[in-house]
């Protein structure tokens, strides 16, 4: 700060998120932010990272955060950039990400008046946000912003702090001093009356299957020694994937829409199913009897199966409570059973898609998916947008507890793939970062090509280009109707991202699959992939009812009689197995 000028609100707000480790903020400048991107710009320790959409800025704070467990910082300026901004931060809330929005507002003096670009953001952020409070004083600063952090890290999801520009650009009150680490809310173990109750109702159990979630995180040994000493087949969410599935001998698959293997036969058939750190919103793919879930959020229990037993806890501090206290077992009938399923299923409803596939146009985006995964890094992070390409990193990207796996899978928001991707790579740029991206989601938020090529990030991004919005299309048919307004003109966005100053390839014949990701994934700098897929690739859920089924042939049958038959003979041959047939 220059000699003699006073602290502003915005310097001393600057200098908690540093003191909080801080490194950077993303968003657009705005007038109403002037005084906080000028104290950026005045500070060493910390950045200001341009993006083209503040919608975006949340999503790379997302990212950010849900990497390092760490606080990351977005902000959005007065009225259109806080409405941009809300996006981003519902899927960090959702997440459980710890993000901390600065929201900047209108002249303090002219709130409630219908002033240009005025909304009441603490109103619309608090859906979104653990905590949303309007700093109405300098005085209360820097007081505001350490309750905004602690919120944020202690409850991990958003907290908002609202701003007025006139604020941030006043004088500080208040000495900014210091204070202690945010700190994480504690992680109990339940009680033993409880702990005692959960044993003798696995004990009693001849068989026991678990479905688990991101709340397995810090637990994963925990849950691997619980499956042993019960034989319990493990499933696992989407956001449990990278967490359980390698090295995991129990593995029997994932659950829900993107699904694959044995895990919705496993968690029917069991006399108990173990619900582990999970808040699956399924419900039609969960039993709703013989459940008992275990879940640090007590809010939680219940809400997605009726349950013999609700265990507010910590997933690994309740497993090594309980382990003392479960009878050894030696029957392996239903686990083994189960593995077998799991090998049957995989061959049909995953492999297979992979196979003698290399001739075949147009691309199958399975193939495009196997590639990658054995063409990426070890230690890769991928990001994958909300749709088809969910499928594709559920299915054929394997996790190896170094590589990373990221989307919007609580919120299912479009056009996430890219910005996270961008946070992610922020946090190291000699990670490999990996944005799979659908071209509706790249579409949407197609000027962060420019974030990604300003910030010179290495990124890569492999974008399944198949003219259509895939994921609505197989829902759609799965309701009886024929696809309507899913298809759009084909885009060469290789074409796009070389004049925005990428290192781009086009890809239409699957023998070039691999070269060309070999070229992209070793190019200094950012570098896109565009791939010419099979719109008619719609892979089915492991567990589709007779309802759905009868859904999805009448919709082909109203299709064809509309004029596609080609199209859809194709389609129905390609997804006939996965009906069943």
């Amino acid at each position: 700060m220059a000699f003699g000028k006073k602290q502003t609100v915005a310097d001393q707000l600057v200098e908690v998120l540093v003191q909080a480790g801080v490194e950077r903020i993303y968003g657009i400048v705005g007038d109403s932010l002037n005084a906080l991107s000028d104290a950026i710009r005045r500070n060493d320790a910390i950045d200001w990272v341009h993006v083209h959409n503040e919608e975006a800025a949340a999503f790379a704070a997302a990212a950010e955060a849900q990497l390092t467990g760490k606080l990351a910082v977005c902000a959005g300026s007065a009225g259109p950039g806080n409405t941009h901004l809300i996006q981003g931060v519902f899927d960090a809330h959702r997440s459980g990400a710890p993000v901390l929005a600065i929201a900047s507002h209108i002249t303090s003096t002219e709130i409630g008046t219908g002033f240009f670009q005025e909304t009441d953001p603490k109103r619309l952020f608090e859906q979104a946000s653990h905590w949303a409070e309007l700093l109405s004083t300098p005085a209360q600063m820097p007081r505001m912003a350490r309750v905004a952090i602690q919120n944020a890290v202690g409850l991990q999801g958003a907290a908002v702090l609202v701003a007025p520009g006139d604020l941030l650009e006043a004088d500080a009150v208040n000495e900014t001093g210091s204070s202690a680490p945010a700190a994480r809310r504690p992680l109990p173990a339940p009680a033993p009356e409880v702990l005692e109750d959960l044993a003798a109702r696995l004990n009693g159990a001849a068989k026991v299957a678990i479905f688990a979630g991101i709340g397995c995180a810090d637990a994963r040994e925990e849950v691997l020694a619980l499956a042993a000493a019960l034989n319990a087949p493990v499933g696992h969410s989407l956001r449990g994937k990278d967490i359980l599935q390698y090295d995991n001998p129990y593995d029997v698959g994932m659950s829900g829409l993107l699904g694959y293997g044995a895990c919705y036969d496993a968690c029917h058939e069991a006399d108990v199913l173990l619900l582990l750190g999970t808040d699956f919103p399924y419900r039609a793919f969960l039993p709703q009897k013989n459940t008992i879930q275990v879940d640090i959020d007590p809010s939680r229990l219940g809400r997605r199966s009726e349950l013999e037993l609700g265990v507010a806890g910590d997933v690994g501090a309740t497993i090594r409570g309980l382990l003392p206290l479960l009878t050894a077992r030696d029957d392996r009938s239903f686990l083994d059973k189960t593995l077998r399923e799991h090998s049957k299923k995989l061959d049909s409803t995953v492999e297979a898609y992979t196979h003698d596939v290399e001739h075949l146009t147009p691309i199958h985006p399975e193939y495009v998916a196997s590639i990658l995964d054995e063409e990426a890094a070890g230690d890769a992070v991928f990001t994958a947008d909300t749709g088809m390409c969910c499928t594709w990193i559920a299915r054929y990207i394997t996790p190896n507890g170094r590589r990373r796996l990221m989307g919007s899978w609580v919120h299912g928001t479009m056009a996430n793939a890219l910005p996270h991707a961008i946070g992610a790579q922020l946090v190291d740029r000699n990670r490999q970062v990996i944005s799979m991206s659908g071209d509706g989601g790249l579409a949407m938020l197609l000027g962060e090509l420019l974030t990604v090529r300003t910030h010179r990030l290495p990124v890569k991004v492999v974008v399944f280009n198949n003219s259509s919005l895939g994921m609505v299309r197989l829902e759609m048919m799965v309701d009886g109707a024929p696809p309507y307004e899913t298809d759009h003109d084909a885009v060469d966005f290789a074409a796009i991202a070389r004049a925005a100053g990428f290192h781009a390839v086009r890809v239409e014949k699957p023998d070039e699959v691999r070269s060309a990701l070999r070229a992209v994934l070793d190019h200094d700098g950012p570098a896109l992939l565009d791939v010419v897929t099979d719109p008619d690739a719609l892979s089915m859920p492991p567990h589709i009812t007779a309802a759905e089924a009868k859904g999805f042939a009448l919709s082909t049958s109203k299709t064809v009689l509309g004029g596609g038959v080609g199209s859809m003979l194709h389609l129905a041959r390609t997804n006939l197995r996965n009906l069943g047939g």
